[in-house]
């Protein structure tokens, strides 16, 4: 059943927040607490659907994860030790959680059936695949072209591989380096843009063997050392940045606004939204940059703020892969073109974002056209609003609509709000509690 929602005109929005854990951190403690010995301790976890799915399939193949005090607590079975689950392994709507667990089943004599719901069965499997397989995964079907539900068999003689990233994706690089830690010898991933680092510094942080070999231009080659023993840590999560996003953006389009969201994190290779809005002319202020569980974190002080159209890079691309429909709804209010270069990954989420951002802001009155892999949004400092937007089944395209109704002069309304709950299942109560207005 749908759960349509409308977003309206928001008068000055304040105070200050802290939203929920980082997504693509969560998702790696609980599959690296389930390769360890020992427990792993993880606080702020993100309580978001997606995650849950990979705690779940982590049970189902032998760890031990239960709630303690409000934090998850996993027992793993060290490298190689998991076991066959019993039935097949659903990841519901979560791509990192089934394409990183590729990795982690290539490395043990099983077979495992993946699966998921109507929106991860549509998106391809094939680029994690292909470097998983030449590492000794025996793939049921055609690896190429494949998606969910997949049948999988491991092995315990996985062979080492270098393999170059045809595309940036650190999903793909993930996957590879957690199939490295049952291979002997070195796994080598060569990628020639960077992207998120989250699996390296989470596997140091576990004791595993990583180096890092900077190439110049933005390209390095990662390295992992095989035949890996992992220990249970205790890991926080820092705030998640893309979720931070909305609020970031709400607060930038609400006339007089003033916010703080505290402890987001501020890896590098995650912050690319913020660099961009900076130079669009958006007042946001890193207060009390800390490090916690190896991540750079700091509160952001965010004011609304007069905007300007700006050409994004398509190198940046990587850093902001989930923030560019809330970009784009902030380009909106911008004074001037805003062009985001090389999306062709953005094509490739839970929708095809591109295609439906810009259905979007057309539905709001905004002019936005797509040139190949560039989406260009013509801001006009006003966006008319009084459109319904139609998500696809899209959190982020959910929240980055209702983000954009809260500036806009007529309200708008999205078709569903249900898959929210996804990535962020507290955004609409944190976004009232700033002052934001829905009905």
């Amino acid at each position: 059943m749908t759960q349509p929602l409308t977003a309206s005109p928001s008068a000055r929005l304040s105070g200050s927040v802290t939203v929920p854990g980082d997504k693509s951190i969560s998702h790696r403690a609980v599959i690296l607490g389930a390769l360890a010995t020992g427990r792993t301790r993880i606080e702020g976890l993100l309580d978001a659907e997606d995650v849950l799915a990979t705690a779940r399939a982590v049970a189902a193949l032998g760890a031990s994860v239960v709630r303690s005090n409000g934090a998850l607590e996993v027992t793993g079975q060290g490298v190689g030790g998991l076991r066959a689950p019993k039935g097949p392994l659903d990841f519901g709507n979560s791509g990192t959680g089934s394409r990183l667990m590729l990795g982690v089943i290539a490395g043990h004599d099983m077979g495992v059936e993946l699966t998921g719901d109507a929106s991860l069965r549509r998106r391809p499997m094939g680029r994690v695949l292909q470097p998983l397989t030449a590492m000794g995964l025996d793939v049921d079907g055609d690896e190429e072209h494949a998606t969910l539900p997949l049948k999988v068999h491991g092995t315990e003689d996985l062979l080492p591989i270098i393999y170059d990233l045809p595309v940036p994706s650190a999903q793909v690089k993930s996957a590879v380096l957690l199939a490295g830690l049952h291979a002997p010898g070195r796994t080598t991933v060569i990628e020639n843009l960077p992207t998120r680092d989250h699996t390296e510094r989470m596997l140091r942080f576990f004791g595993a063997e990583v180096a890092v070999e900077d190439r110049g231009g933005g390209a390095s080659a990662i390295t992992i050392v095989g035949d890996a023993e992992l220990h249970g840590v205790p890991v926080t999560v820092p705030g998640d940045p893309s979720s931070a996003a909305f609020l970031i953006g709400a607060a930038l389009i609400c006339p007089g606004s003033d916010i703080v969201v505290e402890n987001v994190l501020l890896n590098p290779t995650r912050a690319g939204s913020i660099e961009t809005l900076r130079e669009m002319g958006a007042k946001i202020e890193v207060v009390d940059l800390r490090e916690a569980g190896g991540e750079p974190v700091g509160d952001l002080r965010v004011r609304s703020s007069a905007l300007s159209g700006v050409h994004v890079p398509a190198e940046r691309a990587p850093s902001m892969i989930d923030e560019y429909p809330v970009l784009a709804a902030v380009a909106a209010f911008a004074e001037g073109e805003t062009r985001m270069a090389g999306l062709s990954e953005l094509k490739l989420k839970e929708s095809d974002r591109q295609a439906a951002t810009a259905a979007g802001l057309a539905a709001c009155g905004v002019e936005a056209r797509i040139e190949g892999d560039d989406l260009v949004v013509q801001g006009r400092g006003l966006v008319k609003g009084g459109g319904t937007v139609e998500t696809h089944m899209d959190h982020r395209i959910a929240m980055a609509f209702l983000t954009l109704g809260l500036g806009a002069a007529k309200p708008v309304t999205i078709d569903d709000t249900s898959m929210i709950a996804t990535s962020f299942p507290s955004f609409v109560p944190l976004m009232i509690k700033l002052g934001a207005t829905f009905g």
